[in-house]
């Protein structure tokens, strides 16, 4: 449901001039209810009088002190009648991408060499492109089975954020009433506004459905009544209570009431923006080859990681006698069963993984990297990423065989050799890629 822009904003000058509530100046400008002329004259002369009170009329001495200032509202976007609608998910593949392609693109924010809004692709990009981690692990009561093939474990969308070149205003606070007031700012500025809450804790999510950790960001667009308007990427914008809201912006224990907007539609020099993708290419591929150190992993947790960690997992998938090889670890039918969907269900997911480990979408983004300055040899590597979502598709496939605890090794071998041949073609396009990269940051107008 499209809303006028800055509608809180409005309905409160509407109050002033008219001395109707919030309520039913809301209303009104909802229905493009006109004002009435003599509420509006009846304020004019609130407004008079008042001015008359506060100027030089009067004849007593007046203070050397300055009045205290009032404090001012945010001040709204220039051209506010020329934003672009906040636009529907359409062919999503990565999830955090796309919500903020759509509330840039909302922002009016564009890549500046198309002049076109950031294309989901560009920023899945620019927030890390590609990667892959595995872990699996069984214990008495239950086994649990993670694949992660998007950029991990750098902070995805802070990178996104800083990489992109928008101006974003971004706040993280302990208090619920101050996160309700800076929520209202960017609302009131006419802009979708990005905060962070626990997945179990929205009201259209049942209980026991997903673990009490998972966390997803969603982008406040506006209001409806008494509600708060959000887009969870589902295709249609969710109505949830402010105290809904607040409640599930509360369960985060890690940057508690985080959110960020975009505050101008200024779009960074294609320099700038060169440098950027130069410096995301350079992370992902360092990250893919196992050649820079990943912050916060321990070390004997890394061999998880990257082209290693795909060899790593093919030799367990293999293993037939360790208590980490898949064999031993899932000897159980209903484990087995449990295991092979978690796994369908992280290549199938838009948040960590995606249709084709994401191989595909970072082709694209190669594609459209080679029209920035000086980086038009990027595009040279689009072919062999656009190459690999098969083998990855190959392997989701095996995933739908029959979980038959019996015929689990042949599964198992077959998984393994079609990795095998993952981490053989990773391994050329992301060397192949890092080559060009590294000499592309000597390169004039993108060193740096």
């Amino acid at each position: 449901m499209a809303q006028p822009a800055n509608l809180k904003k409005l309905a409160r000058e509407r109050m002033e001039r008219t001395g109707e509530s919030y309520t039913t100046a809301r209303k009104n400008i909802l229905t493009n209810k006109p004002e009435s002329p003599r509420a509006a004259r009846a304020a004019e002369a609130r407004n008079y009088a008042s001015q008359g009170k506060s100027g030089k009329q009067g004849s007593g001495k007046a203070k050397s002190a300055k009045p205290k200032r009032p404090e001012q509202p945010a001040k709204a976007p220039a051209n506010l009648d020329e934003l672009p609608e906040y636009p529907a998910p359409e062919n999503v593949v990565q999830y955090d991408a796309a919500l903020w392609h759509r509330v840039l693109t909302q922002a009016g924010v564009t890549n500046p060499v198309t002049g076109q809004p950031y294309s989901e692709a560009m920023l899945a990009g620019l927030a890390g492109g590609v990667g892959f981690m595995q872990h699996s692990f069984q214990d008495e009561d239950a086994v649990s089975v993670t694949l992660v093939t998007r950029a991990h474990p750098e902070p995805y969308t802070q990178n996104l954020l800083t990489r992109c070149g928008a101006k974003i205003n971004e706040r993280t606070t302990g208090s619920a009433v101050r996160a309700a007031e800076y929520l209202d700012t960017g609302l009131d500025a006419g802009r979708a506004v990005v905060v962070r809450v626990a997945v179990n804790a929205l009201p259209w999510i049942e209980e026991g459905e997903v673990d009490e950790s998972d966390t997803i960001d969603l982008a406040v667009v506006g209001e409806l009544d008494d509600d708060l308007l959000v887009d969870d990427g589902s295709g249609s914008l969710n109505p949830i209570s402010p105290e809904d809201l607040t409640a599930a912006r509360a369960r985060r224990k890690r940057e508690k009431f985080w959110q960020a907007w975009v505050t101008s539609r200024r779009s960074p020099k294609p320099e700038a923006l060169a440098s950027n993708v130069l410096d995301a290419v350079q992370e992902t591929t360092a990250r893919l080859l196992g050649t820079s150190e990943l912050r916060g992993i321990p070390v004997h947790f890394a061999k998880n990681f990257g082209i290693a960690g795909m060899r790593n997992f093919a030799a367990r998938l293999r293993d037939t006698e360790g208590k980490t090889g898949w064999n031993q670890m899932f000897a159980d039918a209903e484990q087995l069963e449990i295991g092979l969907s978690q796994l369908a269900g992280f290549l199938s997911d838009t948040r960590f993984g995606g249709i084709g480990g994401l191989r595909g979408l970072y082709a694209d983004f190669l594609d459209e990297a080679a029209d920035l300055p000086g980086l038009s040899e990027l595009g040279e590597h689009s072919a062999a990423y656009a190459q690999l979502p098969a083998f990855w598709i190959d392997f989701a496939q095996l995933l739908e065989e029959p979980a038959d605890i019996d015929q689990r090794q042949p599964l198992f071998d077959k998984m393994a050799q079609v990795m095998d041949q993952i981490a053989d073609a990773e391994q050329e396009a992301a060397q192949a890629l890092a080559d060009t990269a590294a000499t592309l940051r000597t390169v004039a107008g993108v060193a740096h």
